[in-house]
């Protein structure tokens, strides 16, 4: 079981990476392999259409959708700006979803959030479900949010407060358990181990996704 996990900052002392490396841990803890990864590694220039027709995806979107497919499960921790997620974000799984097959299609994904303010950049996170459910990654029931991060976090990193540790832990471990048991019937491995049922459904699915493009390509 391997898990790609991205804090969606570029900052150097961001909250949600220290949040990332304890869900990290955790999973590890589960024997789970883990890819943190740097958002940095995965920049690129603002959607474009004609770019994309042009030339295909840029080196940073080509190097995620490649940790992407590697991964068996994504853990993203995403800020909140302005009651949404950050645009380096949404940008990001736009041009990933550019990839056929569907790279997003299939994996399961957590959610979390540090935020100085009491809700915890809850807002936000409800706005990531839907790129990424609308390109058919299976999003964790429950999201965590860290309300009051930037007290949150002791000098050697760990949370202050044992209710929201016991959460993190609660919710890590029951989506790690989950992950592993829809990954063998959700994502599509080599060529000649799928049943014909599941590829069947995945055809279907792949042809919802193109449906989806055509009208793209309009607006």
């Amino acid at each position: 079981m391997r898990i790609l996990a991205f804090a969606a900052s570029l900052r150097s002392e961001s909250l949600n990476r220290r949040l990332l490396l304890l869900a990290a841990a955790i999973a590890r803890g589960e024997g789970v392999d883990v890819d943190v990864a740097e958002f940095r590694d995965f920049e690129m220039p603002m959607y474009d259409g004609e770019m994309d027709a042009r030339s295909g995806l840029p080196p940073g979107a080509v190097e995620l959708k490649r940790r992407v497919e590697a991964a068996d499960a994504i853990m993203i921790a995403t800020p909140e700006y302005n009651y949404s997620i950050p645009g380096t974000l949404k940008n990001a799984i736009d041009w990933v979803s550019r990839g056929r097959p569907m790279p997003w299609r299939g994996k399961s994904v957590f959610l979390m959030s540090a935020s100085p303010s009491v809700l915890g950049g809850v807002r936000g996170l409800v706005h990531a479900r839907v790129p990424l459910e609308g390109c058919g990654a299976l999003v964790f029931p429950d999201m965590y949010s860290l309300p009051s991060a930037h007290q949150a976090f002791d000098a050697s990193g760990g949370l202050v407060d044992a209710k929201a540790r016991e959460r993190l832990e609660r919710q890590v471990v029951s989506f790690v358990q989950l992950a592993v048991a829809v990954t063998p019937v959700c994502t599509l491995h080599a060529a000649g181990t799928i049943r014909p049922k599941p590829e069947a459904i995945a055809a279907g699915l792949e042809e919802q996704t193109e449906l989806q493009d055509g009208s793209r390509a309009r607006a």
